[in-house]
């Protein structure tokens, strides 16, 4: 599996988890928002293995944004779902083809 699709995996699954509302909401008000600086280091690393990889950059795209605007709490909690879905369903994509 290459690293870019790993990373996918790994990021779809933290913005799927901080889409929860109550809980993911709790976790980034109560550590000043520390979990989205984190999120924003790793879309940019997956964007960077994805360039290499030759492969989608869309989710991770829209992971920046989502860190970006996740800030603002309704708008936040929708991006981080809209986004763990675009990067869950990419990676799914891209481990299915390359077991093919």
């Amino acid at each position: 599996m290459k690293t870019s699709t790993t990373l996918k995996w790994v990021s779809g699954g933290l913005e799927a988890f901080f889409a929860i509302p109550i809980l993911g909401g709790t976790i980034i008000l109560s550590m000043a928002w520390a979990p989205l600086w984190i999120l924003l280091a790793l879309h940019i690393v997956t964007l960077i293995f994805s360039v290499k990889d030759m492969e989608s950059r869309t989710g991770s795209i829209l992971g920046i944004v989502t860190c970006v605007v996740g800030v603002i709490p309704f708008v936040g909690f929708v991006m981080h779902v809209v986004t763990s879905i675009v990067l869950l369903i990419d990676a799914s994509r891209t481990t299915v083809r390359e077991n093919a």
